[in-house]
This record gives C-alpha cells, structure tokens and sequence, in this order.
C-alpha cells in the first residue's frame, strides 16, 4: 500500500479526480472532434454539390433582377396611357437579366421578351407581379408605398410646361448661386413633372436669404390639377360627412375656411388621407397604362448544366465552400477557446488583486471540471488569507484598547505626583506599581487572546476576597472618574471570596467601570457592589464533578443615557459600539465588553446587561463560588 493510504489521507490524483462528463481534457478532445466533423462534412457537401448534375428550372431571377424589371415597367406605365410601345423595353429586360419576360393583359400578351415560336407561352398559375403604377407593390418599392401607393414617376396633369419649368429652373439656378456665394455647394435636380427643385448637401433648407417662394408656390398648371383633386377629395368627404380640404403640392392638406365650417366638420387626418389617395387615382388613371401582369420565368432554350464546369461562378463556389468550412473551424476554436480561458483570466485578476492587497478577491466558480476546482481552491485560500489579515488587524486593535487602560492610571497617578495634588508615598508607589504589574500581564496575555476566543485561556485561580478587587478597581480608576465628574462608590461584603485569577478578575471589572465612567455624564455616580448569588452549576474537573458553594455577583451600575432596547443584545459582540463614530470621547475600538464576556466565561461565569434609557445601566456578573468541601 501507499504512504497516503497507510496514512488514512486519499491520494493527490484521487482528491483531484473529476468526473468523466466534467473533464477539460475530454471537452478538448469532443471539440477537435466537432471541428473535423464539420471540415469532413463541408468538404463532402463540396465534393457532392460539385459532381451532381443540377438541372433546374428557374422561376425567376434574384430579388435585384425582379426589383429593377419591376421598377422599370413601373415607370413606363406611369409615363405612357398605354403599353403599345413596351415591347422593346421588355426585349432589352430579357436582353439585360437573361429571363423570358412576359406581359399579359387578362388573355391578351402586351409583349414577350423570348417568343418560341410554335409554342404559344404556358401561363403559371401566378404572376411574378401585378405593374400598376397607381398600386405599387411596397415589398418591391417601399418609397413609393409612402406616397400612397402612387408611383412619383405619374404625374399626368401636374406635369409643368416647357414654359413653366424653364421660368423655376432659372429662379433655381439663382438660388443656387445664392448658396454658393454662402460657401454651400447646392445643385439643381429636376422632377418627374418638370418642376426643379434645389438640394443641399446637408439636406436643410434654402434659408431665408436665399430662398425664393415661387420655387414652392404651384403654377397655373399644377393649380388647375389641384382644384380638381380638391374636388374629387371634397366629393369623397362629403360622402363621410366632412368638410371640404384644400390639398397642397406635396400631399399634405389644410381645411377649406368657409363660414359655415365648424370643429365639428374638421375630418379625421386617416379619412383625408384615404381621399386624397383615393382621389390621385382616379385623376391619374386616364394618364397612366392600365394594371397588366408580370411574368418572369427561365428562357424558353434554357439547358440544364452541370454545377462543376470550372467556369467562373463554378470556382468562386468552389473558393466560398473552402472559405466556409475555413470560417467555421476557426470560429468553433474561438468559441472553445475563449470559454476555456475566460475562467482563467478571472483568475488571473483576481491574483492580481489580491496582489494589490484586496484580500476580499474572489472568483465565480461555475460547472464541476478543472478550472472550477481550481477557482474553488483559489477562493478558499483568499478566505483564509483574509481572514488572517482580520485576525491581525484584531490583534492590533486589541493592543491597543488593552493597553489603554492601565497606562492612562499609571499617567494619571504620576500626572497628579508632578503636580503636587498627590503625594509619592509607598501607597502611591504601590498603586502604580499594580497597574504596571497588569500592563505587563496584559502584554503577555493578549497573543492568549484567540485561546480565549475557544475556551482555553490559561488562569491561575485563588481565593479572592471580592471586596478587595472592587476596592482595587475604584482605586486605579479613580483618577479618570475625577476628572470626567463622575464619583465611585464600593458596596461589598468583605467576607465574600471567590476562586479567581486576580488579573483578569481585576481586567474584567476594570473594562466595566471604565466602560461606565465614559458613558457616565459629570456629576453621575458608578456604583460597584457585590452579593452572594444563588448556588451556580457544578463545575467539572477531570472525569469527576465538584459541587459549588453559592456564586458571587458583581454588579457596576451608572447613571448614564442608558442603552436602546434594540441594542442590548449586541453590546457583547466584538467590535460593536453604540456610537457609530470612533473617538477618544466615545472610547476604543469596542473590545473591551466583548473581552469582559470571555473573561467570565474563562472563570465558567456569566455575564449579562440590563438598561433603562435616560436612567442607566447595569452589568452584572456571576461566578461560581469555592468547590465545596468533601463529606
């Protein structure tokens, strides 16, 4: 057997197992073998598309060939009454597409751009599309399905004569020349009815300085064409039980100002707007081809071709099937790529963080392979490391709250020594000498402090006269209650002894009273007392237990703000304090209760706190009495 079995402790590769599903090599492996599968099935659908014979029969050319034989139907429809003149713009469509163009009117062809002859054309079921120049498709022609569905290309009666246009075209060269001398590059573009119009790059306005209104003012014309769209629309309205509406050149409308016109009378802006289509149609309809329909289909001579005939289109397929299968290999390898070392580079920044100092650095750990262990692993060491670091920073604070105490008695008795106030006799020196002696124990207990955290402070116990404790106690403080105001007062029978280290009897009792001076206002009293207590529980030693005599209570009360109700149950945690803001005022770093209690506790005692807002506190402590003699 091996040393890590003999030693009862699994093995390294046993504690680092991961399950077959999980395992980062397996995942390698399953995504080179996804990339080979997808190069050897794209290079075959390559091998199988190349060699197979693709005889087909082409229904219609690309959405751009269909959208420009539309586009271009539609504008000679919406330019001519008639289609007597379209067959040699649909010969030059099939010239130009490569498809057999047809245009059918009901039974009747109005051209063919591929006539066989002998073979009279086979109509499909459906036409390629409907040419209506006064219904435009918007799948094919979205700008002018925003006009109503009217082709701008028909402009029938709106269309300005040689006169009219050549009179705007010379006022819009003007404003041209205008802009320009402004630094603006304008031009002059002309529309479907003759009528120019000035455009700037930017697409704003003339402006004021150069703009001229007969540009946008219709002509004798177009007037005469809108009085008569004003009554075909006013017709229509009238119809739905509206006023009548004055349209304008670009589509919009505005109410007609008659006397007897009301707000009542307005029309809703969809039913004007269904007029005004409404009403353009059919006064455009004598001036545009009637509605015919479109077929597009494979010439009549069509040959069916193999797809491998190292022509042109057959290599550039052959170069974007290699391109795919290249494209796709390099983007599964990303894609693995980059979800394998995602984790990693959380790893890595958090490393550096806690580089950096920020012991609070961790990292999500998600699934159950390798790279999860190791964020599992990574997060427990940056827990234990901070908390090592709370640990000494708690050390630090607890030196210094300990510290505080007996050195501000030691400072305050030789203070008062320099200042004549008290003398330097053996009582004095005594005194002092015992705050010295509890400073050096404090030093030497406090790296016992987290023993005392589990229960396994060292104590050198004796029998104590508790009065004599309490008398100690007010002794040393008795300097700082003098000078906060505050006046101490010792109640305690001197027959009653309890069996305790006297350090850290006199340490615990030390942090109450100075506890209670600090919260004590001037003029407030701090009292100490202490009585018997009623038979505390047996305490065990070895495999035996030893019953106890009855138990001593201490008790240190001051007349202070008192504690909040809501506060009481956390005044013995570590680190709390009442005040939020820390100061020499309020006191040190919140230790000193939270020691109070493991003290006590060290002693198998216990202690308590009881408070009246606005009358003071209490804090009691119980600690079992003398084993009491054997029969």
């Amino acid at each position: 057997m091996s040393g890590d079995v003999r030693s009862g402790r699994p093995s390294a590769d046993r504690a680092f197992a991961v399950p077959l599903g999980r395992s980062l090599l397996l995942r390698l492996l399953a995504v080179a073998a996804l990339v080979s599968v997808c190069s050897i099935a794209a290079t075959a659908w390559v091998v199988v598309r190349s060699t197979a014979v693709a005889i087909r029969q082409e229904q219609g050319k690309d959405l751009a060939d269909d959208t420009r034989t539309y586009d271009v139907l539609i504008g000679y429809a919406a330019r001519h009454r008639n289609w007597d003149a379209v067959g040699s713009t649909v010969a030059a469509l099939g010239r130009t597409t490569g498809h057999r163009i047809v245009l059918r009117d009901g039974d009747r062809t109005l051209a063919d751009s591929a006539p066989v002859p002998g073979h009279p054309y086979v109509v499909p079921p459906r036409p390629t599309a409907v040419v209506d120049p006064l219904s435009v498709d918007p799948r094919r022609l979205p700008a002018a399905a925003r006009d109503g569905g009217i082709d701008p290309r028909a402009v029938g009666p709106y269309r300005l004569s040689d006169v009219e246009s050549a009179r705007l075209l010379g006022t819009a060269r003007d404003v041209v020349a205008c802009l320009r001398a402004e630094g603006v590059a304008a031009r002059v573009v002309t529309g479907p009815g003759g009528r120019p119009a000035v455009r700037r790059p930017d697409g704003q306005r003339v402006g004021p300085r150069c703009e001229q209104p007969v540009l946008n003012d219709p002509m004798p014309s177009e007037r005469k064409a809108l009085d008569t769209l004003d009554d075909l629309v006013g017709s229509c309205l009238a119809r739905r039980g509206f006023g009548q509406v004055h349209v304008l050149l670009d589509g919009s409308w505005q109410p007609a100002r008659t006397r007897s016109r009301t707000s009542a009378d307005r029309p809703p802006g969809k039913d004007v707007r269904d007029c005004v289509a409404t009403g353009r149609a059919e006064q455009l309809k004598p001036y545009v081809a009637p509605a015919a329909q479109l077929y597009v289909s494979s010439p009549g001579d069509r040959t069916a071709t193999t797809f491998l005939d190292l022509s042109a289109p057959s290599k550039l397929r052959i170069a974007g099937g290699a391109a795919l299968v290249l494209l796709v290999t390099v983007a599964v390898t990303a894609f693995a790529g980059i979800r394998l070392v995602r984790p990693l580079r959380r790893l890595t920044l958090a490393a550096q963080r806690m580089e950096a100092g920020d012991v609070s650095a961790r990292v999500e750990v998600t699934g159950g392979d390798e790279i999860a262990r190791l964020s599992a692993a990574f997060n427990a060491m940056s827990r234990r490391r901070e908390q090592l670091e709370s640990a000494r920073k708690a050390m630090v604070s607890d030196v210094a709250h300990e510290l505080r105490t007996p050195l501000s008695n030691i400072r305050g008795w030789l203070e008062a020594v320099e200042d004549g106030i008290v003398p330097a006799d053996e009582k004095l020196v005594a005194s002092v000498l015992e705050e010295a002696v509890l400073l050096q124990h404090v030093i030497d207990d406090l790296r016992d402090l987290s023993a005392a955290d589990a229960g396994e402070l060292p104590l050198v116990t004796e029998p104590l006269s508790v009065a004599d404790v309490l008398a100690q106690t007010a002794q040393g403080h008795g300097p700082r209650a003098e000078a906060a105001g505050v006046r101490l007062v010792v109640a305690a029978d001197p027959e009653l002894t309890v069996p305790a280290d006297p350090v850290r009897l006199r340490q615990a009792v030390g942090n109450l009273v100075s506890n209670a001076i600090r919260h004590t206002p001037p003029g407030g009293t701090v009292r100490l007392t202490a009585a018997g207590d009623v038979p505390g529980p047996a305490r065990t030693g070895g495999a035996t237990g030893t019953a106890t005599t009855a138990g001593v209570r201490i008790e240190v009360r001051d007349t202070g703000p008192g504690i909040a109700a809501e506060d009481l149950p956390h005044v013995f945690d570590r680190f709390w304090r009442a005040e939020k803001s820390r100061s020499r005022q309020t006191g040190g770093s919140g230790l000193g209760l939270s020691i109070v209690r493991k003290l006590v506790e060290a002693h198998g005692g216990t202690v308590e706190a009881h408070s009246t807002p606005g009358t003071g506190s209490t804090f009691t402590l119980r600690l079992p009495g003398l084993p009491s003699p054997p029969c």
